[in-house]
C-alpha cells in the first residue's frame, strides 16, 4: 500500500528536477514571443495544439506555449513521477502520507463488477452497496411511499453541511437542476450564521420537509449548530412528539453520534477514510443530488467521471488533458507569475462551479511543504476564481484585458443549450469565443487608429493582449458531461501537486482557526469576564467589545 511516512513519494523541492533549470532557462529565452506571433509563424499551431478527451474538446493553442515547453512540461512531469503516483493512487496506495490515508475517490465511480482490493476488502463492492442504499432511499422519497410524521410526502429537502459536503452537492444541483424534481424544494444549509438555516427554511412546511445531515464525524460545529437548529424548528412547527427520525438522514460514519441525534441508523449512508471531502460529492454526500434528479441519472454522472479516470490512467502524458492543463498551470504560477487563475463557463447551471473549484484547488494546493516537510521552495496553488458569462464581462473583465496582472482563463461553453430561446444561444458562444479571441490576440495601436479612434484615446483603446485561456467545448450539459469536468478538474490538481511535491489530500491549514474558535466560544458566552491573556491584543479587545454590545 505504499509508505506511510511519505518517503516513497517524495522527491524533494521541485527546483531539484534537471528539467527545472531548462524550463527556467527557456523561459529566460522567450523574448517578444506572443501569441500573435507563435500563430503567425506556425499554421498548424489551432489544429495541433488541441485535445479530445471525454466528449470535451479542449483547444490549448491560445497559451504562451510552444512544442519545446509543452516537452520540456511533460518531462518535469515524468520527472516528479506522476506517472507512478496516478498508478499508486488508483491502485490504493496511501498518496496522503499526512494522514496515512488511501486517495480513492476514483474507486466511486468504478463499474459494478471491477475490483479494486484494499487492506483485504473489495471497496467497489462496499461503494455499489452503499450506492444501491441510496437508490432504494431516493426512490422511496420520490414516489411519495416515504411520509413525515403526520403521514405527508415530502416535498421539500434541505442538505445541511459544509466544504465538500455543501459545495460539491450545491454545485451539482444547480448545474443539472433543469433535470431535477421540480414539485420537491431543494435547498442548502452551510453557513453558521443563522440567518443561512432561518432563510432557508422560512417559507417551508415542517411536515413535508426532510434535513439530509452530511459530516463524517457528526460533530462538525457549523454542520451540527445548524442541524440541531433545524430540529428545533421542526419540532415547534410538529409538536414535541413528532417523530424526528421521519425528518431527518444523515450522511456520517458515526453511528452513535446519528443515533445519539435521533436518526434511525437505517437511514444512515456512510463513506470512507480514504474519501476527502472536497473530492466526495459523487460519494453518499451527493445523497440530496440524487433526490434530485434520481439514480439513474446520478450513475450517469459516475459514469463521466470514471471515464475521465480512465482517459487520466491510460492517454500518453503529451495528450492527456487533465496533466497538459495542469502543467500550463505550474508554468504561469512558476515562470510568468501568475498569481491567480478565473475560470468561466458560459452557461448560466454552471453558476457555482467556480466556488467549488476554489475549495478543490485550494484547499489541495495551498501548500507550503513538501511531502517530506522542507519547504517547497517556489509558488505553488493559483487563487482561483470566476463567475458566469456574460456577467463577468460586464464586472471584471476590464482587468482581464487591460490589467497589469496576467491571469491564464479557462472558458468553459456548450454547443448545445439546454434551454433553446430564441437566439440567446448564439449570442452566448459568439460572446465567449470573442472572448478568447480578444483576450489571446488583443487590438494593437495602429489597429484602434485604422479604425478612426482620435489620437487622444489610441491609447485607452488598445488591448495588448497576450492573455493565456483554455477553451472547453462539450456537446450539451448532461449528467456525463458534468462528471467528466469535476474529474478533469480533480486531477489537474493530483499533477499540480504532484509536481509541487505536496500532499495534495490533506488540510491541515484548516484545523488551527476551528481549534482557536473552540476556544474563544467560551469567552464570548460566559457570563463572568472572561480571561483573555492567551489571545493578542486585538483579538482580546474585540471579544470584549463584542460581549459589550451583547450585553454581557
Amino acid at each position: 500500500m505504499g509508505d506511510a511516512s511519505g518517503s516513497t513519494w517524495d522527491r524533494g523541492p521541485v527546483t531539484t528536477s534537471a528539467v527545472w533549470p531548462e524550463l527556467q532557462a527557456h523561459r529566460a529565452a522567450w523574448g517578444s514571443r506572443t501569441i500573435r506571433s507563435l500563430f503567425a509563424e506556425d499554421r498548424g499551431r489551432a489544429g495541433r495544439l488541441t485535445v479530445d478527451a471525454v466528449g470535451i474538446h479542449a483547444d490549448l493553442s491560445k497559451h504562451l506555449v510552444t512544442d519545446e515547453t509543452l516537452a520540456l512540461l511533460v518531462r518535469l512531469a515524468e520527472d516528479r513521477g506522476l506517472p507512478e503516483r496516478i498508478d499508486a493512487m488508483t491502485s490504493g496506495a496511501r498518496i496522503n502520507t499526512t494522514e496515512h490515508r488511501s486517495v480513492l475517490h476514483v474507486a466511486l465511480r468504478m463499474p459494478r463488477g471491477e475490483t479494486l482490493i484494499v487492506d483485504g476488502v473489495d471497496v467497489v463492492t462496499e461503494v455499489h452497496d452503499v450506492l444501491g442504499r441510496m437508490a432504494d432511499f431516493s426512490e422511496r422519497v420520490r414516489s411519495g411511499e416515504w411520509k413525515g410524521s403526520t403521514g405527508k410526502p415530502i416535498t421539500a429537502i434541505v442538505n445541511i453541511g459544509i466544504g465538500g459536503s455543501d459545495l460539491g452537492p450545491v454545485m451539482a444541483y444547480r448545474a443539472l437542476r433543469h433535470q431535477s424534481r421540480r414539485d420537491i424544494t431543494f435547498r442548502f444549509v452551510s453557513n453558521v450564521d443563522g440567518t443561512d438555516i432561518v432563510e432557508a427554511t422560512s417559507d417551508l412546511d415542517p411536515s413535508e420537509t426532510m434535513f439530509v445531515v452530511s459530516s463524517k464525524t457528526f460533530v462538525t460545529q457549523e454542520t451540527m449548530t445548524n442541524a440541531l437548529t433545524a430540529r428545533s424548528w421542526l419540532i415547534s412547527g410538529l409538536g414535541p412528539d413528532a417523530d424526528v427520525s421521519k425528518h431527518f438522514v444523515a450522511v456520517s460514519t458515526n453511528a452513535a453520534e446519528v443515533e445519539r441525534f435521533g436518526i434511525d441508523t437505517a437511514a444512515m449512508f456512510g463513506f470512507w477514510e480514504w474519501v476527502g471531502g472536497r473530492y466526495s460529492m459523487d460519494s453518499a454526500i451527493g445523497l440530496s443530488l440524487m433526490l434530485a434528479i434520481g439514480a439513474d441519472a446520478f450513475r450517469d454522472m459516475l459514469s463521466g467521471f470514471h471515464a475521465m479516470d480512465e482517459h487520466l490512467i491510460h492517454s500518453d502524458l503529451s495528450r492527456n488533458l487533465p496533466v497538459l492543463m495542469g502543467l500550463l498551470g505550474v508554468w504561469y504560477r512558476d515562470f510568468w507569475g501568475a498569481q491567480s487563475h478565473v475560470v468561466l463557463p458560459y452557461e448560466q447551471y454552471l453558476e457555482r462551479f467556480p466556488a467549488y473549484l476554489q475549495q478543490l484547488t485550494m484547499e489541495s494546493n495551498g501548500k507550503s511543504v513538501t511531502l517530506g516537510g522542507e519547504p517547497v521552495g517556489v509558488d505553488t496553488s493559483a487563487i482561483w476564481w470566476g463567475e458566469p458569462g456574460t456577467n463577468g464581462q460586464h464586472s471584471f473583465y476590464q482587468l482581464l484585458h487591460q490589467g497589469t496582472p496576467l491571469v491564464p482563463a479557462d472558458f468553459l461553453f456548450f454547443a448545445q443549450p439546454v434551454n433553446g430561446v430564441g437566439d440567446h444561444h448564439d449570442k452566448l458562444i459568439s460572446n465567449v469565443l470573442a472572448q478568447a479571441h480578444v483576450l489571446g490576440f488583443g487590438r494593437t495601436a495602429d489597429e484602434v487608429r485604422a479604425a478612426g479612434v482620435p489620437e487622444d484615446l489610441v491609447a485607452h483603446k488598445v488591448m495588448p493582449g497576450n492573455r493565456p485561456s483554455t477553451t472547453l467545448m462539450l456537446d450539451r450539459l448532461t449528467p456525463y458531461s458534468l462528471g467528466s469536468l469535476v474529474a478533469l478538474y480533480e486531477h489537474v490538481v493530483l499533477t499540480q501537486g504532484v509536481v509541487w511535491g505536496v500532499d495534495s489530500f490533506d488540510q491541515w491549514g484548516v484545523e488551527l482557526g476551528k481549534e482557536m474558535a473552540g476556544k474563544l466560544l467560551p469567552a464570548l458566552t460566559a457570563d463572568d469576564i472572561p480571561d483573555l491573556s492567551a489571545f493578542d491584543a486585538s483579538t482580546a479587545t474585540l471579544a470584549l467589545r463584542y460581549r459589550s454590545v451583547r450585553g454581557r
